[in-house]
């Protein structure tokens, strides 16, 4: 089974975040999203993954991931001119896939569960598709599969009236059959071939499509308010925490709680209060009388002082010396926040940002 990754996109629910790369390259506990989706295909026992570019950043995506071997994969890079669909993305590997099945998998998911027993089950069934489905609160804003006596009876990209909050996530197994169907699609409203239709299609055609649920957690990363969910969720589960050693010589009169990660080579100054879940890069500074946390990450590089953070993002090389109290924020790289007044401030910085209060 080969892999495919979609790490495509404008992103622009997230500018000014992406007016510098793509989103898929945010970070989520220090670490880019799309490299979650690498590591769980790589667990799941596939290494040969093609990734989806096109648009501002792909060079970033090459730079970052290389030909994959820093990451235990083969990584095969395919360009996508514009954004026209999901399934227009998927019908550009037909050459990769040779025949195989393969997995999809957007690079803004995030899934806590391992996907190796989908992956088993897919690898020893006979359907042309199973698709993976989580319950949601929201399901006019994805695409939704109505179920009936255990069988997907229709699939509809965001529906005004769903009759079914099983969203279809962003995680699809498949098989060549997938590539015909997609050769006759139409093009929607959007003027993209949706997966969606194209699910429907195969459905129609054949009915040999299978599902699956996600009981834990998944969340489709498409807004600032999902990236600070999902951040605080990484964080507050993440495995380093069973075996975490402090840093020695820290100064007495600190107040840090459990579940707090400390990079290499940073200063903890005195006066210091660090509630987890936190993480903390390398290389960074945390200056007396900061606060940080809970549900904070904070980049390498990165200098605080002064400051009171909480439940946001603050990515690599930063700094930030204020009184003001920055909460459910994201701050990009190499942005600045000084001479802030106390009061309490919600962020959504672009990279390079400068700001004095």
């Amino acid at each position: 089974m080969k892999g495919i990754i979609l790490h495509g996109g404008h992103g622009t629910r997230l500018r000014p975040l992406t007016h510098t790369g793509p989103k898929q390259l945010l970070p989520i506990a220090n670490k880019p999203m799309s490299q979650y989706c690498i590591e769980s295909i790589c667990d799941a026992g596939i290494t040969d993954i093609a990734i989806i570019i096109g648009g501002l950043g792909s060079n970033k995506v090459k730079e970052y991931y290389g030909n994959g071997e820093n990451f235990g994969v083969n990584l095969t890079y395919i360009e996508q001119d514009e954004p026209r669909g999901i399934a227009h993305a998927i019908r550009l590997c037909k050459e990769f896939i040779n025949n195989e099945k393969f997995l999809v998998f957007l690079g803004d998911n995030i899934i806590q569960k391992p996907i190796t027993d989908f992956v088993e089950n897919f690898n020893k069934s006979d359907y042309d598709a199973t698709v993976l489905l989580c319950e949601v609160d929201n399901p006019s804003q994805f695409g939704i599969a109505d179920v009936e006596n255990g069988k997907i009876i229709k699939i509809t990209e965001k529906p005004k009236s769903p009759t079914s909050n099983l969203a279809v996530t962003g995680i699809y197994f498949l098989t060549p059959v997938i590539f015909e169907i997609i050769d006759n699609l139409k093009p929607s409203w959007r003027n993209e071939l949706e997966i969606t239709d194209a699910l429907d299609n195969l459905l129609k055609q054949n009915d040999n499509i299978s599902y699956e649920k996600i009981t834990d957690y998944w969340k489709d990363t498409g807004t600032p308010g999902d990236i600070l969910h999902a951040n605080g969720e990484i964080i507050s589960k993440h495995p380093a925490f069973q075996n975490k050693q402090l840093p020695k010589n820290l100064p007495e009169n600190i107040d840090i709680t459990e579940n707090v990660i400390i990079g290499e080579n940073c200063v903890i100054e005195e006066n210091v209060t660090i509630h987890g879940p936190v993480i903390i890069g390398n290389n960074c500074k945390v200056l007396s009388n900061s606060k940080i946390g809970p549900n904070v990450s904070l980049g390498d590089n990165s200098i605080i002082s002064v400051s009171l953070i909480e439940n946001s993002i603050i990515m690599k090389n930063c700094k930030i010396h204020s009184l003001t109290e920055i909460k459910n924020s994201i701050i990009a790289n190499n942005s600045e926040i000084l001479d802030g007044k106390g009061i309490e401030k919600v962020f959504l910085l672009g990279e390079g940002s400068k700001i004095s209060l």
